[in-house]
């Protein structure tokens, strides 16, 4: 089903991608002042995906996470630097095994202080040379976002003796809350 955008009047939404969508939704999901994050798709050329077509890597969209926040309590930077940790930005299309547009790095931005701000957090990020490459973070105007499949959200927290999670992404958690960890609920 299409997820409309207009929840709580003062919050903003973040749609993000990072490859898998259940690291970078748990993960977001524990941020104070973050409302929901939900795992999803956009950027495709076909209405109401599903993740069995989007893993073909022929819909064009990307798995996201579509964040609605509260930007009195997080902003728009922070939401990005919580990204840039939770993937590697300069693998196209791809984040580790998971290879396909489908697991680009993406941010699909909202408006057009979102689109200057990721704009100038990749090119901070870039002259820092965290990475032996630049980032190929894609930066696109959001689309019609698509809420995930049922099973998809919260995957992290109902499956954590999973292979997948137990593995790759609950590492990954546990330095996003060692490094974030004044942000946290």
């Amino acid at each position: 089903f299409e997820v409309k955008t207009t929840y709580m009047s003062n919050s903003e939404f973040a749609t993000l991608g990072g490859g898998c969508f259940w690291c970078i939704e748990s993960a977001f999901n524990q941020v104070t002042g973050v409302i929901k994050a939900t795992s999803g798709y956009t950027g495709g050329n076909i209405d109401h995906p599903t993740y069995k077509q989007i893993c073909t890597g022929e819909t064009g969209h990307a798995e996201v996470v579509q964040i609605e926040f509260d930007p009195n309590e997080v902003n728009f930077k922070t939401l990005l630097a919580m990204f840039f940790q939770l993937h590697d930005p300069t693998q196209l299309n791809r984040q580790g095994n998971d290879i396909g547009t489908q697991y680009r790095s993406a941010i699909f931005y909202h408006d057009e202080q979102q689109k200057t701000q990721a704009l100038e957090v990749i090119q901070e990020l870039n002259e820092l040379s965290i990475w032996p490459q630049a980032i190929v973070t894609e930066i696109t105007q959001a689309s019609t976002f698509y809420s995930a499949e049922d099973y998809h959200q919260g995957y992290v927290e109902s499956n954590p003796e999973q292979a997948y999670c137990q593995f790759l992404i609950l590492p990954k958690l546990q330095k996003f809350k060692q490094q974030f960890s004044n942000y946290l609920k």
